[in-house]
């Protein structure tokens, strides 16, 4: 009686809180909609209420003052190609010192690595922009190394902590066979890499496309922007165009939402198997 008691309480107090942890979610969102389909007017009176005449043109006027489909493109593209290149590159990396961790220069390698993590941005910041510029990649090439290099410390240690769970007897039948390291990588080891491959995959994609810092002090060619960045634009020094900036939010949420919701199952199915794993 005691016990079933003890498990209804715990279930009600689990609801309360996912209860109270969806209103910090909510509300905002609630807050951003209405904010994006009222008058420049409306915004002087009641914030939480509702628009008396939605203004959908506001999404219209955020399209053309941002260039958003142009932004679109460069954060799709920023955003699809350092994913693709995170994950092939840092995977090699995590393979080959989790492979040989019991040599001196692979285990130093990993503690350098490990070092780089506790380093703030702040810190690299002026001698990275400086290099950058001076190499003349203060472009949307420059901005996909920076994001393939600077998150491999992290990276690193989830694929090395991976590794450590494939048999390496898996490795030595594929060259027992013939196959060379990067073949053995190839078609046995990196298809085993498929639940953290997911995880890194999901944080690059996410940091990536809402990252304003990097593309900020990295991008020279207003050309160039993202979409995190060309909401500037509805900042000016003595006024701000908060309905046109709240409906251009919404627009630039939108594609990771679609994407979210289109390839959920694999997302959730990724990291749930590499939980368990």
């Amino acid at each position: 009686m005691n016990d079933s008691r003890a498990q209804s309480v715990s279930k009600w107090l689990l609801t309360a809180l996912l209860a109270v942890g969806s209103l910090t979610i909510v509300v905002p969102l609630y807050f951003t909609v209405v904010t994006a389909l009222k008058s420049p007017s409306e915004l002087r009176g009641n914030l939480w209420a509702p628009p008396q005449d939605p203004m959908w043109s506001n999404f219209a006027d955020a399209i053309e003052m941002t260039g958003f489909f142009r932004a679109l493109g460069n954060s799709l593209l920023v955003t699809v190609v350092s994913i693709a290149l995170v994950v092939v590159t840092n995977s090699l990396v995590g393979y080959a010192i989790a492979r040989n961790l019991h040599k001196r220069l692979y285990r130093g390698l990993f503690a350098y690595f490990l070092t780089a993590l506790f380093i703030p941005f702040p810190i690299v910041m002026l001698p990275l922009v400086k290099e950058m510029a001076f190499l003349r990649l203060d472009n949307i090439a420059g901005l996909i190394i920076v994001y393939v290099v600077y998150n491999l410390s992290f990276n690193v240690l989830l694929y090395v902590g991976y590794m450590s769970t494939v048999p390496v007897s898996l490795e030595e039948a594929a060259m027992l066979d013939g196959a060379g390291p990067f073949a053995t990588f190839r078609h046995v080891i990196f298809p085993l890499l498929t639940p953290v491959n997911a995880t890194v995959a999901i944080l690059t994609g996410l940091w990536v496309w809402n990252d304003f810092l990097l593309p900020l002090v990295l991008l020279s060619d207003q050309a160039q922007f993202t979409l995190p960045l060309v909401q500037n634009v509805f900042q000016g020094r003595f006024t701000s165009q908060y309905n046109l900036a709240f409906s251009s939010y919404i627009l630039a949420l939108t594609p990771m939402v679609l994407i979210y919701l289109v390839f959920q199952r694999w997302i959730i199915g990724g990291v749930m198997r590499g939980a368990i794993k």
